[in-house]
């Protein structure tokens, strides 16, 4: 494939930015979702969610304790193998440079070491798994328990601007 090619199929890619709207009822939600379709916003671009609606994971909305623990798992196995590499090379340094034995202790501080850094990488992933992205998830389902809608629009940033000025008059708007 050509640069210029590369190029221009890098540029036709377009980002989508998001809009969610927290409405008191499913009247208000309904009411601001049809007037959001009259104003030219595409039904493929809406998203209504409570109940009677749409559900918060068939939207993306996964619950805080699944990101905290994909966040965790994941930090965990680098943290282990991090750890892991740099204990077998400080034990390889040190038995190259000043001769230090290889003995059956110190080559079970490889594993420990790992294991600890394993550790450690999961709980810094669950902190920010908790902290990052599922503390703002973890707010919006807290106001879908209390009986409140969603609205979420997302799609390319003229249709959402075009939803967001209609959205500030009715609701407290969230723009990612």
């Amino acid at each position: 494939m050509s640069i210029a090619r590369f190029w221009r199929r890098a540029n036709q890619i377009q980002r989508n930015h998001l809009a969610i709207a927290v409405l008191p009822d499913a009247a208000t939600a309904f009411q601001i979702y049809r007037l959001l379709q009259i104003q030219g916003v595409s039904p493929e671009h809406l998203a209504l969610v409570g109940q009677g609606f749409c559900s918060p994971e068939s939207v993306g909305l996964p619950d805080p304790m699944q990101i905290a623990l994909r966040k965790a798992y994941r930090t965990a196995i680098a943290g282990g193998t991090l750890a892991s590499t740099i204990s077998f090379a400080t034990l390889l340094v040190l038995h190259l440079g000043t001769g230090v034995a290889l003995t059956g202790t110190l080559l079970l501080g490889i594993p420990a070491v790992g294991i600890m850094g394993g550790f450690a990488g999961a709980v810094l992933g669950a902190l920010a798994g908790f902290l990052g992205e599922g503390n703002v998830v973890g707010l919006y389902r807290h106001h879908l328990r209390q009986g409140r809608y969603l609205l979420m629009v997302e799609g390319p940033e003229r249709v959402v601007h075009l939803s967001r000025d209609l959205l500030r008059q009715y609701t407290t708007l969230r723009t990612h």
